[in-house]
């Protein structure tokens, strides 16, 4: 874990991106190769899911949709205790995304003049929850519940089988608690094919979210235009703003919590106090050696891992409003106090007992967050990513004509002629 120090001079655009590697590269194989699947499917349908699956997953699926009796199945094969926390989750997460709803207006401009705007959800969305050697029940639950209180009434739920053959039970159960019946045993950017442009088991969707590996990522970018995306998710990353009465301890772990995901895994720092960054990184390895996934969380401490010591507060805000990360945790003594000051970050964790994984689990917001500096310009996946919105304009003959010659002008300017004959012939006919 390297520890730098910056000054005010230090904390610009271009000096941050460099020390951070932020840029991201296309691998023109692998879009290549998912551009060849992404046709396959498209040709040959439910077949080319059957031997991709039997290529990339190891298992030979006679049927690709999950049944009843499966899901029923399922149920018996989890711990009661763990389905109420399911259970408990859900709701904490639908109660949160309620507070997303916008609702259909409409308003009288002037009399014979309403505008507005009408809400409609998705007709149908694609879920991708990543699965094979585990199950990720919390994606379901992110994916699907604000889906469900947008109003979406189709959902459809891919995932990759295990050797078996079977999805995870963990992934069943939430899927039926979140209202999800239709699931299909396929992943990888096949399964992202199927979904955008359907096959004889598997109906086309108007919008996909979720995450997956960077074949999913990749095909998600390739079918987006012929359907929807929610966003092209990178490495997961965390940043932690401290002040000298921070417990090193605890932020040792949360920077570990997210070095745990893979090797790209970026955790970071950010603080005034050279001694805290110090007593930080000693405690991230010493708690690293005694976790599972050493070998994970220690190349992304090694290759990802910074302290930044910084020589105030503001530019504290400063940098991580640069870095614009996916987890922000503020571990400062009136966390509240700064919180209008931040501009950019997925997910804003305040004071020292709101861990990152409280929000990834239980609290409500959506755990889906944009990475990679995206949230300079994109939001957590929420109700908003279910609807659309549609204008509304209504005027009225004596309205349309107080305003016609400036419509037809305007038209005319651009050359659109045709626009203006709209107008005229309203009244000159």
């Amino acid at each position: 874990m390297k520890i730098i120090k910056l000054s005010n001079t230090d904390i610009t655009e271009k000096n941050i991106n460099q020390i951070l590697d932020r840029t991201v590269t296309s691998d023109l194989k692998i879009e290549s190769i998912v551009a060849d699947i992404l046709s396959d499917v498209i040709k040959r349908g439910d077949l080319a899911l059957k031997e991709y699956t039997l290529r990339f997953d190891g298992v030979d699926i006679p049927e690709l949709k999950v049944t009843e009796e499966e899901i029923d199945e399922a149920f018996t094969q989890v711990d009661g205790d763990f389905i109420e926390t399911l259970k408990e989750a859900r709701d904490n997460i639908e109660r949160y995304h309620r507070f997303q709803i916008s609702k259909t207006w409409k308003e009288t401009f002037a009399p014979g003049i309403t505008l507005g705007q009408l809400i409609t959800p998705i007709d149908r969305v694609g879920l991708y929850v990543p699965g094979g050697k585990g199950g990720y029940p919390s994606t379901v639950l992110m994916d699907a519940v604000p889906a469900k209180v947008a109003g979406v009434e189709s959902v459809a739920m891919i995932t990759p089988p295990g050797k078996d053959g079977k999805i995870s039970p963990m992934i069943l159960v939430a899927a039926r608690l979140a209202g999800v019946s239709e699931i299909y045993k396929v992943g990888g950017a096949h399964g992202i094919a199927a979904l955008a442009y359907g096959t004889e088991s598997i109906p086309a969707v108007n919008k996909i979210v979720g995450p997956g590996n960077i074949f999913v990522a990749t095909a998600k970018k390739q079918v987006f235009g012929k359907v929807d995306i929610d966003m092209i998710a990178g490495p997961s990353e965390i940043c932690i703003i401290a002040d000298s009465n921070a417990n090193p301890v605890y932020i040792a772990a949360d920077l570990l919590s997210q070095a745990e995901h893979d090797e790209m895994a970026s955790s970071m720092l950010i603080t005034t106090d050279f001694d805290l960054a110090e007593k930080v990184k000693a405690s991230v390895y010493d708690q690293m050696s005694k976790l599972p996934r050493q070998e994970i969380m220690g190349k992304s401490i090694e290759d990802n891992g910074r302290a930044f010591i910084v020589e105030s507060l503001e530019d504290a805000i400063k940098l991580s409003n640069m870095i614009a990360p996916e987890h922000l945790e503020i571990m400062i003594d009136d966390p509240f106090s700064v919180l209008d000051k931040i501009r950019n970050a997925g997910a804003i964790f305040l004071g020292e007992y709101s861990p990152e994984p409280i929000g990834d689990y239980f609290a409500g917001p959506n755990h889906t967050l944009p990475t990679s500096g995206t949230a300079k310009f994109s939001s957590p996946l929420g109700v908003y990513d279910f609807v659309k919105r549609s204008s509304i304009i209504y005027y009225d003959k004596a309205n349309l004509e107080k305003v016609k010659e400036k419509v037809q002008d305007f038209a005319e300017r651009e050359g659109f002629y045709s626009h203006s004959n709209a107008i005229r012939r309203r009244f000159n006919d």
